[in-house]
């Protein structure tokens, strides 16, 4: 089975994400939501950083993988990530005794390949600048019957991250005025629009890695330039945005802000100094709120901060 198969004629929905909600209860952690000091309790930071495994990919990874048939489960799954999918599906694969193959960046931060083998997947490393992971992990399903796990274009899996949205208004005690995601192919960022529908939801992206900013400015989906610049958010870095999690967007009437590399170190800082460690990628949303991009809105702003798998030498660098 491969994930279109999976897919076909099926959308994600609200419902969905309930029933994901109460799926994946007693598996991840309710991350707390932080008030953002002087701003009058009307700006909060949902803590995905302190997720199990260091990221929201838990949810999605084992929302997926607690619906595949028992008779399927012995061949396995096979996923592509830079690191916090990889560790989600290795992560849940476990829990429901699954053998995983990840296919993963050669240039992952070792942090992140570490920790995934640590959870006992085998890796199949790629070249991401040559090679197509998608192509990569298709062949390996294929060959060993196994099912293939997308990071975000995925029914159940946008649906598991959406949970992070019913969570936000379940602990404010109501629906905020705007949520800011960081958003790599979209799949947290689109299941929370359809969880939250009466809040916008803006999308946050590395500079030269903006393409769903981009995309839903100009109302189709534009690819990420060849030459883009280097950037630190390995966890962002999606060359194509997917159909399913660009719809849900645009449906959503959400936009996007881009972040500078100074600008998300700096944001790694200042968490840092309200004692969250999150990665370059899991700071872009706090940066662009920082750099007053996306500036406050009249009711509660909620920044999604995701996740905390750094490399401890690049971070140190960063954070001194």
């Amino acid at each position: 089975m491969n994930f279109q198969s999976h897919n076909e004629g099926r959308v994600a929905s609200r419902g969905g994400i309930l029933a994901a909600a109460d799926r994946i209860a007693a598996i991840v952690t309710r991350t707390p939501l932080l008030p953002v000091p002087a701003t009058g309790g009307r700006v909060w930071i949902k803590a995905e950083s302190l997720q199990l495994g260091g990221a929201f990919k838990l949810r999605g990874a084992y929302n997926r993988l607690a619906q595949i048939a028992p008779e399927q489960r012995a061949a396995g799954v096979v996923a592509f990530s830079s690191g916090n999918h990889a560790q989600g599906v290795a992560r849940a694969a476990g829990l429901l005794g699954m053998p995983a193959v990840i296919v993963m960046p050669a240039d992952a931060p070792t942090v992140k390949l570490d920790a995934t083998k640590a959870l006992g997947a085998q890796i199949v490393l790629y070249d991401r600048r040559s090679e197509s992971r998608e192509r990569i992990a298709a062949a390996l399903a294929a060959e060993r019957g196994a099912v293939l796990v997308p990071s975000f274009d995925d029914v159940d899996v946008i649906e598991g991250q959406g949970t992070v949205g019913l969570e936000i208004a379940d602990q404010l005690g109501r629906a905020p005025a705007q949520i800011i995601v960081p958003c790599g192919g979209g799949g947290l960022s689109a299941g929370i629009a359809l969880a939250v529908p009466d809040t916008q939801v803006v999308v946050a992206e590395p500079e030269g890695w903006d393409d769903m900013t981009r995309s839903l400015a100009a109302g189709e989906i534009l690819e990420v330039a060849a030459d883009a610049p280097a950037t630190s958010c390995d966890a962002l870095q999606t060359m194509r945005v997917a159909d399913r999690t660009f719809t849900a967007l645009a449906t959503a009437g959400a936009h996007g802000a881009a972040a500078s590399e100074a600008q998300i170190h700096a944001a790694m800082r200042y968490a840092f100094g309200l004692g969250l460690v999150v990665e370059p990628g899991g700071a872009a949303a706090l940066a662009v709120w920082l750099a007053g991009t996306v500036p406050a809105k009249e009711g509660d702003t909620v920044i999604v901060c995701s996740g905390s798998n750094v490399d401890p030498q690049a971070y140190a660098r960063i954070i001194g």
